[in-house]
């Protein structure tokens, strides 16, 4: 009966903790789709793979988002037709490289400046290759969820006719269908599911892009709450059942048992690896736990917590599904852990 009461407590203090960071990053893909021209945003993205991982790695520096709330950020980028490199960069380090979790790791390992640094060098280029590596998958159809490639695939003709139209006239213009509508959920809102059926029919629809200098201001803020609800809904769920299964570990995993797997250069690491994924605590804070270990933990070992973690944990993966076929995000957690280990075990033999 402890045990159970122990597992309630940790699995509210992570949705507590979770949900407002999430609300954050939907309430922000919300203002990406209602409130900025995402054709020119998308046209500003580097069209070699190499720079845009690279750029969108280091966009979140520009928009702090924790762990839960970059996922809707990225699904919107895929939306959006931005390219896969620039999306899984943002995916992998906008939890790490931001101000918010810059300040509070200097605020934590403030006698250990080089966790600070190299916790940020190590997200950055982990989470540059990864998105090089994906950028040679061209047809996102067998990676992402099938909503989403029906979406995908349909919209795709849309994006030449935009660039077409472009040098017509203004009627040809106002006839381009945008790339993000209303409504185009995965779950399917109210003009969601009739949006990808009409576009399955080949059905030419004429409505005004989702960002539209000439549409009012409140009738843009109730698209954008619309939006921000039906994803909420989608995201929560998945968001609710990660921190079922991540306080269901923790108890289970006596902290004895952790602490007594922190001496060797290889098993801490292994350890800390493992910790951050059923941990599942936010980027934000995840420095301040990480501390509690830094007596007993090599450096290596607490790097690899505090650069793993906020990259995949068990309710980011759920998250991550919303997105991604199952296989696709055990690529990503493969990938993530090994170069992880790599760059940890490198800093724990050769410069610790």
């Amino acid at each position: 009966m402890n045990q159970l009461s122990n597992g309630f407590t940790i699995f509210l203090s992570l949705l507590v903790e979770a949900i407002p960071f999430l609300l954050l990053g939907v309430l922000f893909s919300s203002m990406l789709l209602f409130f900025v021209d995402e054709r020119a945003m998308v046209e500003r993205v580097p069209k070699n793979p190499l720079i845009a991982a690279l750029a969108g790695s280091l966009l979140g520096f520009l928009f702090p988002v924790c762990e839960c709330g970059n996922v809707p950020v990225a699904r919107r980028f895929i939306m959006q037709g931005a390219p896969t490199s620039f999306a899984i960069g943002f995916l992998l380090a906008a939890p790490t490289i931001n101000p918010i979790v810059i300040w509070a790791t200097w605020t934590a390992f403030r006698e250990q400046p080089e966790i600070v640094v190299l916790r940020v060098l190590f997200s950055l280029v982990i989470a540059t290759i990864i998105g090089y590596v994906f950028s040679f998958q061209k047809d996102l159809s067998p990676i992402v969820q099938p909503t989403l490639a029906r979406y995908l695939k349909f919209n795709q003709p849309q994006k030449t006719l935009a660039k077409e139209a472009l040098g017509g006239s203004s009627l040809e213009k106002q006839a381009v269908p945008s790339m993000l509508k209303p409504g185009t959920y995965l779950l399917g809102g109210k003009l969601g599911g009739q949006a990808v059926r009409m576009e399955a029919a080949g059905a030419m629809q004429t409505a005004a892009p989702a960002y539209s200098p000439s549409k009012p201001f409140f009738d843009k803020m109730q698209l954008a709450i619309d939006n921000t609800i039906q994803e909420l809904r989608e995201l929560g769920a998945v968001l609710v059942l990660g921190s079922a299964i991540a306080a269901a570990i923790q108890v289970l995993a006596p902290r004895e048992l952790i602490l007594s797997l922190g001496i060797g250069p290889i098993i801490s690491i292994l350890t800390m690896l493992v910790l951050a994924t059923v941990v599942s605590i936010c980027s934000t804070v995840d420095s301040f736990f990480a501390l509690s270990f830094a007596s007993t933990f090599t450096s290596g070992s607490l790097l690899a917590f505090l650069v793993f973690g906020p990259m995949i944990d068990l309710k980011g993966i759920g998250l991550m599904l919303s997105i991604f076929k199952p296989k696709a995000v055990i690529y990503l957690f493969l990938l993530a852990a090994q170069l992880t280990f790599l760059f940890c075990l490198i800093l724990n033999l050769h410069f610790l």
